[in-house]
């Protein structure tokens, strides 16, 4: 009811009725029938809820080589989902790789299109679209203007994904992508701040305060992967030195367990199997220093912003064990009092990145409606 909605959210009668009404007119919420006004005495007042099948937004997840697509309804609800890969242009004598974004985004395009084909009736109803990629996002603009994971510099990817669906699409840093839909829709529910870092091909961090997600003045926030943690270590690719990233990214982490090993490493799950091998305590001590330079990470996380909970999730959760022991250590220990809160570890597939996309959209789409954007 608007007098509850007043008391969680601490706004006055009339700030909450001027709130409401533009999301009333544009058919975003509607107002439930009197069987489900709460019973008491006076005059009953008139619940509204979500019209979630109202309209349905798409949700894309862009990785190094394959596209992962979703139709949601307004709560998020994943309906549809499509998996598609990517051609990627291998560079000799380098692990990296680069996607042509031409063909990356006649690949997402085209993905949009089979994911509303398949459900005509949904299709008509289609109103924005997400697309969550890794990088430097200036999202207002929705240019991708540099992702090291892609190899991409400058590209327009919203105005051109746009001119080729016909349809609004936002593009955000897919870290504050998944971070939206956590806060929206996941364990950041209730959370006044709130933060989500992923370890994995690199390592990220979004953050919500006050109940908003943080994007920085020049859309760049929560760059927890180019924290420097030691001033002799790695020169990172983003120029700095002893970057968390250039120490316990993906493929800092595996040439150093290779190095340790002797044997050649392609994956996490290649480098945990390992730590039980011929040079296993090698291995570990590896993962152990990682341990503690994410621990260190986090910590970090939580002196700076003081967040009610923090998630971690991302590919490294491949070697949780062999990180964990670590990592909780040197979080502990290096957080101010009060300032340990609550680390949630939590195993997240693509399709969740893509889920943080669509909540992306459908972010765009209640701010449209309430007049805030």
């Amino acid at each position: 009811t608007r007098s509850e909605i007043g008391e969680a959210t601490g706004f006055s009668a009339g700030a909450v009725t001027k709130a409401v009404q533009p999301l009333l007119a544009s058919g975003a919420v509607r107002e439930l029938p009197e069987e489900w006004a709460p019973t008491g005495a006076g005059r009953p007042a008139v619940p509204i809820t979500v019209d979630a099948r109202r309209a349905y937004v798409v949700g894309v997840k862009i990785t190094a080589d394959e596209l992962i697509g979703v139709i949601t309804d307004l709560r998020a609800e994943v309906l549809e989902s499509r998996r598609v890969a990517l051609p990627v242009i291998e560079e000799p004598g380098h692990q990296a790789h680069t996607v042509d974004p031409d063909e990356a985004i006649a690949a997402v395009a085209a993905l949009i299109q089979t994911l509303l084909d398949r459900h005509p009736d949904r299709a008509e109803r289609v109103a924005h679209v997400g697309v969550a990629v890794s990088g430097d996002v200036d999202e207002p603009t929705g240019t991708v203007r540099f992702s090291p994971l892609l190899g991409w510099r400058g590209i327009s990817l919203a105005e051109r994904l746009a001119a080729l669906t016909g349809l609004p699409v936002s593009v955000e840093n897919d870290v504050r992508a998944l971070t939206v839909a956590e806060l929206w829709f996941g364990v950041g529910v209730g959370c006044s701040s709130f933060a989500v870092v992923t370890a994995g091909t690199g390592v990220g961090c979004g953050l919500a305060v006050g109940g908003e997600l943080i994007t920085g003045a020049r859309g760049v926030s929560g760059e927890l992967g180019h924290l420097p943690v030691d001033r002799q270590g790695p020169v990172c690719h983003c120029g700095g030195t002893g970057c968390v990233e250039a120490i316990i990214g993906e493929a800092a982490l595996l040439d150093r367990v290779a190095e340790v090993s002797g044997q050649p490493v392609g994956s996490w799950k290649d480098a945990v199997a390992l730590a039980d091998g011929p040079r296993g305590a090698a291995v570990r001590a590896v993962f152990t220093d990682a341990g503690s330079v994410l621990g260190l990470a986090i910590a970090s996380i939580a002196n700076l912003v003081g967040p009610q909970r923090i998630v971690l999730t991302g590919e490294a959760l491949d070697a949780y064990d062999l990180l964990a022991e670590s990592m909780h250590s040197a979080y502990a220990a290096q957080c101010f009092g009060a300032a340990r809160t609550e680390l949630v570890v939590r195993r997240l597939q693509f399709e969740h990145w893509a889920r943080g996309a669509a909540a992306l959209a459908i972010s765009r789409l209640v701010s449209a409606a309430s007049g805030r954007g």
